[in-house]
């Protein structure tokens, strides 16, 4: 009996998914539904495929109910807030979930119910989460099956603008959602470090970089994400003595970010008055010392003690900040305004391509000796809809999807793609449709 797949969320990122799925659709004679809000953006995603496309609205519990009861599985591409409504569901009428997203305490609360209904409730199986819990759960659990044991890990993903396409002096466009560029990294750092408990604060976390150098790529700079010890547990790694993980940028980019850091202009717990007649300049001067002498370019200067012909400046002067250019947004916080500003600038074009990188560190000890290994990849995107972005987050889903529906995995309860029946199938595929890891090993 043929297969059904229902597809919530048709968005940025699921492109390549749907390519995918379609493609599999054809093979195994699945019938595929998308569900969206904006049924004419679909239509275009999907082309004349043979696919059921209906207006979907995931508040509406009747339609709800009435389309899930209907598939075999349902993948959820909505923002993470939504997929405990559409998890119950699933549980109600014993449909298997896939999401790309962080298992949530409300999905993790399900997991008794999930196991006795023969439910699987995959969970982070898209980029980060997903292809980081994939390739370096692999390359741990190789260690540990040699006798080796950990002593670091550490583990850098981002997406940025490939090369071709890097024509700015940020070396930056958005790849993913710009409000959570905007937001990164608020609150405290927290991570291990040669068996001490590390803390940074947000104030200084663009200043805390490290250096990293892909071959063929160049180097780049990473900073620490929130959380790194939660991962102790994910990748049963207590004890090990570093444990850092981060997100890549181009060197500079950082230092510059700081300056909105220290501003607080990526604050977003406040309102700004009167912000639809603010300017670009009239925001940035708002958080600077009055002085009616002072230009709001001197001023910033002499606040966060920049040089003149600092390439800061520069980076500064051509996103705009300065301009009298009208921000036109109501009630808006000052990191809304940013990533208005932002947009104008860092937003791919047609014909621009991304990249994401992704690089780990394991440093274990093994029959007495220390052995340093890396492993890393980077993926450029084919256009500014088939992104690299889209194929990273797309193609574990949609593999994962087609392993559940042909019964090569076979779990149930709420799971992360940490396991080798996970693993090693859906990098096997994703190494044949040219995103494979290359590794490197020498002894410390």
């Amino acid at each position: 009996m043929s297969k059904k797949i229902f597809l919530i969320g048709a968005g940025r990122s699921a492109s390549v998914l749907i390519k995918y799925l379609l493609e599999q659709s054809q093979v195994h004679q699945w019938q595929l539904t998308i569900g969206d809000q904006d049924t004419e953006m679909v239509k275009s995603k999907v082309g004349s495929a043979n696919v059921n496309i209906i207006k979907f609205d995931v508040n509406n519990e009747q339609q709800r109910e009435q389309e899930i009861q209907d598939v075999d599985l349902v993948i959820s591409m909505l923002p993470a807030r939504f997929h405990p409504i559409v998890a119950t569901s699933c549980l109600k009428h014993k449909k298997h979930l896939v999401t790309a997203s962080y298992v949530s305490p409300e999905i993790k609360a399900m997991e008794k119910e999930a196991k006795e209904n023969g439910v699987l409730l995959l969970n982070e199986i898209g980029l980060d989460p997903g292809l980081d819990h994939l390739s370096a759960m692999k390359e741990i659990d190789e260690i540990r099956n040699g006798g080796g044991r950990m002593l670091n890990f550490e583990s850098f993903t981002g997406g940025l603008v490939a090369p071709e396409s890097d024509n700015n002096p940020w070396n930056y466009k958005f790849t993913w959602n710009p409000r959570n560029v905007v937001l990164a990294g608020q609150g405290t750092v927290k991570f291990i470090q040669e068996g001490q408990f590390k803390y940074i604060p947000y104030h200084r976390l663009f200043r805390r970089t490290e250096i990293i150098e892909i071959e063929g790529y160049g180097r780049f700079e990473g900073y620490a994400n929130r959380d790194s010890l939660k991962y102790l547990d994910v990748y049963n790694l207590g004890g090990i003595p570093t444990i850092y993980r981060g997100t890549l940028r181009r060197p500079g980019f950082c230092r510059a970010w700081d300056v909105f850091v220290k501003l607080g202009a990526t604050d977003d717990s406040y309102i700004m008055e009167g912000s639809e007649n603010m300017t670009h300049r009239d925001f940035i001067n708002s958080f600077l010392s009055y002085n009616p002498h002072d230009s709001v370019e001197l001023k910033l200067m002499h606040y966060l003690h920049l040089d003149q012909d600092s390439p800061i400046i520069e980076k500064l002067q051509w996103l705009g900040i300065f301009e009298h250019t009208k921000v036109g947004l109501k009630n808006a916080t000052p990191a809304q305004i940013l990533q208005h500003i932002l947009e104008k600038k860092w937003t791919l074009q047609p014909n621009d391509k991304d990249m994401i990188v992704m690089w780990h560190q394991f440093i274990f000890e093994q029959k007495g000796i220390k052995q340093r290994k890396t492993s890393s990849v980077v993926v450029i995107g084919d256009d500014a809809v088939n992104t690299a972005m889209a194929k990273t987050v797309g193609l574990p889903l949609g593999i994962a999807t087609k392993l559940i529906l042909t019964d090569k995995i076979n779990l149930s309860g709420v799971h992360i793609p940490i396991t080798p029946e996970i693993y090693n199938p859906v990098l096997d595929e994703l190494s044949r449709n040219g995103i494979t890891f290359s590794h490197n090993s020498a002894p410390v």
